[in-house]
């Protein structure tokens, strides 16, 4: 990279770091972070548990945000002075090493512009994602394990907590349903990205002539909404069934009738969970899901209204998948909404999303 071009980079970081000075109004947040560290200093602070954890999360968020942003205008201004030297004594090794560290800090700030977009309402919540196989038997329901995983190890690549809600086995491999509920800041934000159909393309391990087969899975998402929200459910529109919990491979999680499922009658909609010992806890996890889902329905429902508005026709069912991965007769990965692609099949379902994700961002911010 010539002189000229180094100089050009920093350019563009400066201008971007100004743009986020200005989107961000630092020194607002520097007045709030204080005002919440003196409520946090106050020694019935703990009295409420629950209003005291949502006082230390926003003051974490907010103290997260104003420090990296500092750490960047720290780093740009190293960067700045390692400039002029090399400008000024030509040094070469000087120059590529000012040329290596121009490109962590480009994807520091490109992350770091993503991380101050997510802010719709709920963008900064936990996410309940729920994982449905389509037609096709055991074929559709490896498809769907093999997306369990992957969305798995993208969490562990967050350092974002996995929690399984709801498990339903297949009868020979795979999963016919999972709900997980992943917990950490802005995981809806990000996951929001993953909602819609998946399509694989492979030669089945299940098909003893070694025929191409192509497969279906859905992945809903939901934000986990707080208890302070105020989604209203009637309770004579519930219906609610317990049963016995039971796990991957269909062992029992234990001998009582833990296990709780509730069906909003007006909407159809159907939540389970298993995940606690306890019926009491499983249905005060299963109704939160269930608010999840009302939510959800009640956004999707303005979100047509709109495109109704506008005239914009979408076609709803398998055929409009979001992602197709291929095994054969070719490897590749590709996002039908922004066309990014990649032929690396392998990294992606060991949880690379982050290029599909933060490009389907960045095209609803634009």
């Amino acid at each position: 990279m010539e002189l000229a071009e180094i100089k050009q980079e920093l350019e563009k970081m400066a201008t971007k770091l100004t743009d986020f000075r200005g989107s961000l109004d630092l020194e607002e947040k520097r007045t709030r972070i204080a005002e919440l560290e003196a409520e946090m200093s106050d020694p019935e602070f703990w009295n409420d548990q629950q209003a005291a954890q949502k006082v230390i999360n926003e003051a974490n968020a907010l103290k997260e945000l104003v420090q990296t942003f500092d750490k960047h205008v720290e780093s740009l201004e190293n960067l700045e002075v390692s400039y002029e030297l090399v400008k000024e004594e030509a040094d070469e090794d000087l120059r590529q090493e000012l040329e290596d560290e121009l490109i962590p800090l480009t994807k520091a700030l490109n992350e770091f512009e993503l991380f101050i977009l997510l802010s719709e309402p709920y963008d900064k919540s936990n996410a309940i994602l729920e994982l449905h196989p389509g037609a096709g038997g055991t074929e559709s329901q490896d498809w769907a394990s093999m997306l369990l995983r992957m969305y798995t190890r993208w969490a562990e690549r967050k350092n974002f907590k996995v929690e399984t809600l709801d498990y339903l086995p297949g009868e020979e491999a795979g999963v016919k349903s999972v709900t997980l509920l992943i917990t950490g800041h802005n995981a809806y934000g990000y996951l929001k990205a993953e909602k819609g159909v998946h399509r694989l393309v492979r030669i089945s391990p299940f098909d003893s002539s070694g025929r191409r087969h192509t497969s279906f899975a859905s992945c809903e998402v939901m934000p986990e909404l707080d208890d302070d929200i105020d989604i209203e459910v009637n309770t004579e529109d519930l219906k609610i069934d317990t049963y016995r919990a039971s796990g991957a491979g269909g062992q029992h999680v234990n001998t009582t009738d833990s296990a709780v499922r509730i069906t909003h009658v007006p909407t159809n909609t159907v939540v389970t969970c298993q995940s606690e010992r306890s019926q009491i806890k499983n249905r005060e996890q299963a109704m939160k899901m269930l608010k999840a889902k009302l939510y959800q329905l009640e956004i999707e429902k303005q979100q047509a209204e709109i495109s109704e508005i506008r005239g914009e026709q979408k076609e709803i069912g398998w055929g409009s998948q979001i992602r197709s991965y291929v095994f054969h007769p070719y490897s590749m990965v590709k996002d039908h909404r922004t066309n990014v692609e990649t032929g690396n099949t392998q990294s992606v379902l060991d949880g690379d999303l982050d290029p599909f994700i933060n490009a389907y961002l960045r095209e609803q911010m634009n």
